[in-house]
């Protein structure tokens, strides 16, 4: 099971890297009707939190630069932005170098307890596993939404 986890993971990367292809640059920064914010920050806040998750649940040490909390951290929005966020290749170049990481996990690390539970509102994960678990599904939900900006921009 640790295995498949890990593979959905790497697919799952993959498949951001790959609809972000189909995306230019000056529609990273289109807010469209009915969304709170931007292709650049759902893609920046995958790559963020995807950092974060790594650190907490594998000890990795950070890749991103520090300012991407302040562009991508929860609650951000990109009409607060008072600094230039990444372009899309330095965003896509981290999400390559995230799915490189993802290939040296191994399913004994995924079993492994993370140093204290993490708590987000009702959840608590207390395994390695399971807040990366967790970090795909958000992963999944940040796809769903920039791809569906990408669609309405195409009508």
């Amino acid at each position: 099971m640790a295995n498949s986890i890990i593979t959905t993971g790497k697919v799952l990367h993959q498949i951001v890297i790959g609809q972000l292809q189909g995306i230019s640059e000056d529609q990273f920064d289109i807010q469209a009707n009915g969304f709170n914010n931007t292709i650049r920050w759902n893609v920046g806040h995958i790559v963020y939190w995807m950092d974060r998750y790594s650190t907490l649940s594998f000890g990795l040490p950070t890749a991103i630069p520090p300012v991407y909390e302040t562009l991508f951290g929860t609650g951000t929005k990109p009409s607060e932005w008072t600094i230039a966020p990444p372009s899309k290749a330095e965003l896509t170049e981290l999400l390559m170098t995230q799915l490189s990481r993802m290939s040296e996990l191994t399913p004994e690390m995924l079993n492994m307890n993370l140093h204290s539970p993490f708590i987000m509102g009702p959840f608590g994960f207390v395994t390695s596993g399971e807040l990366f678990n967790f970090a795909l599904m958000h992963e999944a939900i940040h796809l769903g939404i920039f791809t569906s900006q990408h669609k309405t921009m195409q009508l």
